[in-house]
């Protein structure tokens, strides 16, 4: 998560930046260009960051650039990405080269075709050192700088060896990187149950920890095959709504809440958060759901705070996304 405007340098004054995405985990950053105009639509650019050569997405292409500059002022934009859990490179990440060639995008699938020889070739290196990890994919950086291996292990792993190994093979800079399991859906997941494609490969960089109290606030049922993602945990998206539904929880009566409707007196039984539905047991013994704005609170269980602060600290020990 970027941090507060205030607490980090500002862009060089009279200087031109674009902000583009680039490299496998999608990242964001400013880059430095001479560029006159910037076009409206979708254009790869070749770029140079501390990596060396790499080719990114340009982004922001239709909220138009001004004279090669974004239209919004540094500020604004880190206010944006921090409101929006993204993660970018809030200081200047390289500078741009020029837009992509047929050739740039050319080289770039072959490129690929070769990170995927080289995993191969990884995991092989891997298996014969017995080292206990798992190669999830590769990626060649544009200018051939340097061959990212993203792995994962269940702690640390000794790969001296292994990089020896395959900086001789490759005559190139090696560089493993651990991640974890949300961060290999990011790399390799596709399409999740909604028909979108998976938040953390399209646009999710802060990868935020969920737990189950808001699985429970949202789901009707519990079912891990239904609440959790492509990385086999809760999914991010139970973080969207969350913030709504515990407002609209708070606007409900909690259970044995005396209350008053045009049926009569009545004690709460349940609720229901979306509709804002009430459920009333009457003097009667009838029982009959009413909107929220048609009942009136004549008294509230003593304990209901401290109940509802023991709850919220149970559900909330149980995370199942700890980063």
């Amino acid at each position: 998560m970027a941090r507060p405007s205030a607490a980090r340098p500002k862009q060089a004054r009279g200087r031109k930046y674009m902000l583009i995405r680039y490299g496998r985990m999608g990242t964001l950053g400013w880059f430095e260009h001479n560029e006159a105009q910037i076009p409206r639509c979708p254009k790869r650019a070749v770029i140079k960051t501390e990596r060396g050569l790499e080719l990114g997405e340009l982004v922001g292409q239709l909220c138009p650039y001004r004279g090669g500059n974004f239209r919004f002022d540094q500020d604004e934009v880190n206010r944006y990405f921090e409101d929006s859990e993204v993660e970018y490179a809030c200081d200047p990440a390289g500078k741009f080269v020029r837009y992509a060639t047929a050739e740039d995008l050319s080289e770039e699938r072959h490129l690929e075709k070769i990170a995927a020889e080289e995993m191969e070739h990884c995991r092989q290196f891997v298996k014969e050192l017995g080292l206990a990890m798992k190669v999830v994919d590769a990626e060649h950086v544009f200018g051939g700088e340097r061959i990212v291996f993203y792995f994962m292990a269940d702690g640390r792993v000794d790969f001296r060896e292994l990089v020896r190994k395959l900086a001789q093979e490759y005559q190139t800079r090696i560089e493993m990187r651990q991640i974890g399991s949300r961060d290999e859906a990011r790399i390799l997941a596709d399409y999740e149950t909604c028909g979108q494609e998976c938040c953390c490969r399209r646009f999710l960089k802060a990868l935020k920890p969920v737990n189950m109290r808001m699985a429970k606030m949202q789901k009707a049922t519990l079912d891990p095959a239904k609440i959790s993602g492509y990385c086999g945990r809760l999914k991010c998206c139970l973080r969207y709504e969350d913030k709504t539904y515990n407002e609209l929880k708070e606007r409900l009566p909690s259970k044995n809440t005396v209350v008053k409707t045009r049926f009569g007196k009545g004690k709460v039984l349940d609720s229901q958060i979306l509709t804002q539905l009430v459920l009333v047991e009457h003097e009667g013994g009838a029982k009959i759901a009413v909107p929220l704005e048609e009942l009136e609170i004549i008294s509230a269980p003593v304990r209901r705070k401290k109940e509802e602060a023991s709850e919220s600290k149970d559900t909330e020990q149980q995370s199942d996304q700890a980063q």
